[in-house]
């Protein structure tokens, strides 16, 4: 699948060595789903409803602050990946407005609250 099969809101690639998108890791942004496509000839990608996301988190290390980039860690309550980290990502807080700004609006489309998705493990028992 090429970029051209998406609508997506924002894009970016995994940054490496000083802070330059030389990665085989590409994180895309839809009006649905947040995804992870890895691979370069074999690809594998991972999706995640934005419905499904919970909390978000910001990790700043010095490698990585020095070139504008940052790690953004999603929890969520999908069953394959409940943690994503999208890694090595430049402008790492507008990234997180984005994502907040696009979670709110499917939580409010599906009725979604916080107590709506705590207290049920990832296979939709109850926590003991």
């Amino acid at each position: 699948m090429s970029m051209k099969d998406y609508d997506y809101i924002w894009t970016d690639k995994k940054r490496t060595l000083f802070g330059l998108p030389i990665s085989f890791t590409r994180y895309i942004l839809t009006e649905k789903k947040f995804i992870t496509r890895k691979g370069f000839l074999s690809l594998t990608e991972d999706e995640v409803e934005l419905y499904r996301i919970v909390d978000k988190s910001l990790k700043l290390p010095l490698s990585q602050r020095i070139f504008g980039c940052g790690t953004v860690i999603i929890n969520s309550k999908d069953t394959d990946f409940p943690v994503k980290e999208v890694v090595s990502i430049k402008n790492p807080r507008k990234f997180m407005e984005i994502l907040e700004t696009n979670v709110s609006l499917h939580h409010d489309k599906y009725n979604i609250r916080g107590r709506d998705m705590v207290g049920f493990d990832h296979d939709g028992c109850p926590d003991e």
